[in-house]
């Protein structure tokens, strides 16, 4: 019968553990090392803010390690984007979840669709979520400090709209006492002017009061409320005198839904004002597709925030 030594818990490190030295006959032997980084911890939804009768939640992931349980971790707050009506938080999941293995907390934001409430309302929701993750900053393990806003399409045009204006109007005085500024802006083929989209390329009508354009400023013709439409522009908030947080756009030049100009029109306003901006244009990447679901657009978005977090 076999003899067995009982063997109380070793008080060491993962590092000094020892290699077990059976070896069974026929069992293959390998040595890989990790490389996905970081394990992830996905918190359980939480409600951030009751607005029109809608509970809005963030989803938040949290890298974790044995060796530093309490670290601090920069935050990537994104907005999923949803042509401005409701969201599918979990579309750009497994990206995200790449970034958080690299190393940061991530905190998906749901805002109200433009179904029931028009812009700003998504602007207005994704700053009080940013005051909301600060004041909960120890209890996310997140770094309020270093904050990046990234968003796709329509998420892409909140937060620009959101890193653009900051503290200042449009907003509402939810958690005031922080402050809903950010480091940086990622815009992935974002709306910047909502006006000029039906004069380019595209598979859509971005005019009408049944488009996704048209809902977001409460049902109406674009071109027929200047008024509505002026009010949605980012570059409208830039100003040569007003600091504006780093930027990074990146557009597919295929784009079939929002048109490729759109980006550029950005652009050329931030280099005007002497803005820090970057621009990249994936050749024959489509609208969020044929370049984006890769490594390297994540490597050019973790080197742009390392810069500027």
């Amino acid at each position: 019968m076999e003899e067995l030594k009982l063997i109380p818990p070793l008080q060491i490190p993962p590092e000094s553990f020892p290699e077990s030295e059976e070896l069974p006959e026929g069992v293959k032997t390998v040595k890989w090392k990790d490389t996905f980084g970081y394990d992830v911890e996905f918190l359980p939804d939480e409600v951030y803010a009751n607005r029109d009768g809608i509970n809005l939640h963030l989803k938040v992931l949290i890298p974790r390690t044995m060796e530093e349980p309490d670290r601090q971790w920069p935050l990537i707050v994104f907005v999923q984007g949803s042509a401005w009506h409701r969201q599918d938080l979990y579309c750009h999941l497994p990206a995200l979840l790449r970034m958080s293995q690299r190393g940061y907390a991530i905190a998906i934001v749901e805002y109200r669709p433009s179904d029931i409430a028009p812009f700003p309302a998504q602007v207005q929701d994704t700053k009080t979520a940013i005051r909301f993750l600060r004041i909960n900053a120890s209890r996310y393990r997140i770094d309020p400090q270093q904050v990046a806003l990234w968003g796709d399409s329509s998420g892409g045009h909140t937060a620009l709209m959101t890193g653009f204006t900051g503290d200042d109007a449009p907003d509402m005085d939810a958690y005031r006492e922080q402050s809903a500024a950010v480091n940086c802006i990622v815009d992935w083929y974002g709306p910047t002017d909502i006006a000029k989209m039906n004069y380019y390329p595209s598979v859509q009508d971005h005019i009408g009061p049944e488009s996704p354009e048209g809902f977001v400023i409460g049902r109406k013709n674009v071109l027929e409320n200047p008024e509505l439409s002026e009010a949605t522009v980012p570059m409208n908030y830039l100003s040569r005198e007003k600091g504006t947080p780093p930027l990074l756009i990146m557009h597919g030049g295929s784009d079939m839904l929002v048109p490729f100009n759109q980006s550029c029109r950005l652009y050329h306003k931030m280099k005007e004002l002497g803005k820090t901006v970057e621009f990249v244009k994936l050749v024959g990447a489509n609208h969020g597709f044929g370049g984006f679901n890769c490594e390297e657009a994540l490597d050019v978005v973790e080197e742009f925030i390392k810069k500027y977090i």
